[in-house]
């Protein structure tokens, strides 16, 4: 097992362990007792990862004898709303959970986002344990304690800061993923490398037919390395006002692109469709060094992740749904872009986040 610790800054008490390893799924007997005891748990899962591991999980915790449920709620980005968090809050004050429980989210990044709104809001916040089993979840959403929901005005614009008392990640869960669904989390990984790691961004270029045949040791280190890399950074800016903005590099495109296809793309086919556009912008601009958008595009395509946005994606519409993004300040789209390869462009005295005109972004959105 790996342990990676997130050392927060500004509460140094909610500092909390990432666990890697192989079967760690099988030792929550000995994990919650250490890291979140607690009287009861309320296992949060949707309808497709509650019947593949949920209620092994609820199985598995109410051996302790203490009071233990499992909630589902049908699995899809379009179920990620207020009526969702509304439910599965009333259905645990129901069941009569105190503030001695502590709420178990299993399933992916949308369970992770869910599950940790419902655990930073129910009686005013109980402690989370995030059990991440897609590869996005694992390397992205799990980690940093952003909890939320989506509305109809843009995704995620409802939500906390809350974070985990521990993450559970086990590679041995990535079994049952699809080849579309591992890609969709190599699109996180990649974006890891172009904002921090041109060793990391290489590795993935080079060795990503070993990844799809889920070989354990490129697979392992690719939960290991993506994880270091967000603990880095949202170790230090806890609340995103400062460098964690760098990890929304092909967000703001790709977070519209979701919206306006009505989440017929999925989250990582989305951001990498975003990465290429921010790069091509990042270029356009002068930020970015001759080519690197190119090699994003090449090395996404390799990943079997698409790399244009769909023909269906009209340019106002999309500019529409980047004006109601979170970091948008004074009316100004801002966006994170890299500088090459492994660096992000940006630093503390001037922010990790460039002002792009709505000019330049239609141009590439037209012209590309």
């Amino acid at each position: 097992m790996v342990t990676i610790r997130v050392p927060l800054l500004e509460q140094r008490d909610a500092s909390y362990d990432i666990l890697i390893g192989a079967g760690l799924i099988r030792q929550l007997d000995k994990i919650l007792p250490e890291y979140c005891p607690a009287a009861a748990y309320a296992v949060i899962s949707d309808s497709h990862v509650g019947t593949l591991y949920g209620a092994s999980v609820a199985e598995q915790v109410s051996g302790a004898g203490c009071q233990v449920e499992l909630f589902t709620f049908p699995a899809g980005e379009w179920n990620k709303t207020r009526d969702t968090w509304a439910s599965l809050s009333d259905r645990m004050l129901a069941a009569h959970f105190g503030r001695d429980c502590a709420v178990i989210a299993v399933g992916g990044g949308v369970v992770n986002d869910v599950g940790g709104f419902v655990a930073a809001t129910y009686l005013r916040g109980v402690p989370l344990v995030q059990i991440p089993t897609s590869l996005l979840a694992m390397i992205d959403s799990s980690i940093g304690g952003k909890t939320g929901v989506d509305v109809p005005a843009g995704k995620n614009l409802l939500g906390a800061f809350h974070q985990p008392r521990v993450v559970v990640a086990d590679p041995e869960l990535l079994a049952s993923l699809a080849s579309v669904q591992l890609a969709a989390g190599l699109a996180e990984a990649l974006k890891h490398g172009v904002i921090a790691d041109a060793e990391y961004f290489a590795f993935l270029e080079r060795e990503y037919a070993g990844i799809f045949a889920k070989h354990a040791p490129a697979l392992e280190h690719v939960v290991r390395r993506s994880v270091e890399i967000k603990a880095s950074v949202v170790s230090h800016d806890e609340r995103e006002t400062g460098k964690r903005a760098i990890l929304n590099f092909g967000h703001t495109v790709g977070h519209a692109i979701e919206a306006t296809s009505k989440y017929e793309v999925s989250h990582g086919e989305a951001v990498a469709i975003g990465m290429v556009y921010e790069a091509r912008l990042a270029e356009s601009l002068g930020i970015a060094t001759a080519g690197t958008a190119q090699r994003i595009k090449s090395a996404l395509e390799r990943l079997n992740l698409p790399v244009e946005r769909p023909d269906a994606s009209q340019v106002d519409a999309l500019v529409a749904a980047m004006r109601a993004d979170k970091k948008v300040r004074g009316g100004e789209i801002r966006l994170a872009l890299p500088r090459a390869i492994g660096s992000a462009h940006g630093d503390d005295a001037n922010g990790w986040t460039a002002v792009v005109p709505e000019a330049a972004i239609r141009q590439v959105l037209v012209n590309t």
